[in-house]
């Protein structure tokens, strides 16, 4: 039997085309509301319902649905709702324009610079990272280097790796303190920690302790230019997607793993792994796939498959919440329609005005660098005399939401986003300048 992604599954397939409209894809969007005018910034803020009598300086964290995306939310699970096999089946293993997942990939892939069938769907950073360091062909004696300053999903997912393979991981220090750091010392202090043994670099793009954002361009660029064995640069980008003015799939990075709810505005429980064909060949699979074809032919048949590993067949199977990982592709379009590079410059502007107010603060220490090219959404900071977690509590007195980085040395955040304007970041800094004494 000939097997199609509209029968891989699936047997009685052949049933959804005479119960189902032409295309699923355009009955959802008959009952989704029309994109709105996202043309302000005080339009784009309308489209989140966040409490208002608070102002929300950590968004990063989780992010609130804005309305086009919890419209395409509703309408995937109301189809859903209403005849569950048919809309699966039909908009997992449909063929070309009829394909859900398919489409959903060409949407972030566009975005990202890159081919739809090298998008991973994932559920969040850390499977993306667990995939990725899981897959890769370690050997006993190879050693992935990685910095002290990630996060523990990072950290966690190369221990637990290594381990298997009977390789190691070991940790450099990139700088002594982010906010003097340059360019040209991380990639010094970078260069200086790899060993006759280092495989693989595993680097943050923005690192969710200090704010710092990595050049990873650059570090890309020094790495292919080094004398010695070629090294993968695997990268935890979830703070950087959405915040910064960025083309992922020329950046130079092997692997690119990040969540989508976070600064993109998916559904909670969204996220994507980039890499390249020959990249993604490299890997070994660890979880059976719902999309790889080959993969299922080859177990049909009782052989392993015969083609190489894809950014599909690393996609965890089994049955998703769908109507959240379809309704991925309205925030995608949703950041297209507001401009990448006008969303960050907004950012920017944003982070900016919150690092000069809370400089000017004698009593606070300020841990993000200045530059707008090492830093992107997050603003780091202590006050003196008072715990980080004392100065979230303050704050929230004052019905602002700041968070804590949740590390060993931990500082407190604000992370003026979207959401934000410049009223509630100077609201904010004058609210440090009160708690400071």
């Amino acid at each position: 039997m000939h097997l199609t992604r509209r029968s891989f599954l699936a047997a009685p397939a052949v049933l959804s085309t005479a119960l189902l409209p032409a295309s699923l894809l355009a009955a959802v969007e008959a009952e989704t509301p029309p994109v709105p005018d996202l043309s302000s910034w005080d339009a784009v803020r309308a489209q989140f319902a966040l409490d208002p009598a608070h102002a929300h300086f950590a968004s990063f964290f989780i992010a609130s649905h804005p309305a086009p995306v919890q419209a395409a939310i509703d309408g995937y699970r109301r189809a859903m709702d209403r005849n569950p096999f048919h809309v699966v089946e039909h908009g997992m293993f449909s063929e070309g324009a009829d394909n859900v997942h398919m489409q959903v990939q060409a949407e972030i892939a566009d975005y990202l610079g890159a081919r739809p069938q090298d998008v991973c769907l994932t559920g969040n950073t850390t499977t993306g990272l667990a995939l990725v360091y899981q897959g890769l062909p370690l050997a006993a004696g190879d050693e992935v280097l990685c910095t002290t300053h990630d996060h523990y999903s990072h950290h966690e997912s190369i221990r637990l790796a290594t381990e298997r393979a009977g390789a190691s991981m070991r940790k450099v220090v990139l700088f002594g303190d982010a906010a003097s750091a340059s360019t040209g010392s991380i990639i010094d202090a970078l260069l200086k920690g790899i060993g006759p043994r280092t495989r693989v670099v595993g680097l943050t793009w923005v690192h969710s302790s200090s704010g710092i954002r990595l050049p990873i361009r650059e570090i890309a660029a020094a790495l292919r230019a080094r004398a010695g064995a070629p090294l993968l640069l695997v990268v935890d980008g979830v703070h950087g997607l959405g915040s910064t003015d960025e083309t992922v799939a020329t950046m130079g990075c092997d692997y690119f793993c990040a969540g989508t709810h976070k600064w993109m505005f998916a559904p909670r429980g969204t996220g994507l792994v980039w890499a390249s064909a020959e990249n993604w060949a490299r890997l070994r699979p660890l979880i059976p796939s719902f999309t790889d074809v080959d993969q299922y032919v080859a177990w049909e048949r009782q052989a392993e498959p015969a083609s190489p590993t894809t950014a599909d067949r690393m996609s965890p199977g089994g049955f998703h919440a769908y109507e959240h990982q379809w309704a991925a592709a309205a925030a995608f379009r949703m950041h297209k329609q507001m401009g990448r590079a006008r969303v960050a410059a907004r950012i920017r502007e944003l982070n900016e005005q919150c690092k000069a107010g809370l400089a000017a603060n004698p009593k606070v220490t300020l841990h993000t660098p200045m530059s707008g090219e090492l830093s992107a959404g997050l603003v780091s900071f202590e006050v003196d005399g008072l715990a980080p977690a004392e100065v979230v509590k303050q704050l929230l007195a004052r019905r602002i939401i700041a968070s804590t980085s949740p590390y060993a040395i931990t500082y407190a955040r604000l992370a003026p986003s979207l959401v934000n304007t410049p009223e509630e970041v100077e609201r904010a800094v004058r609210a440090v300048r009160e708690i400071s004494g």
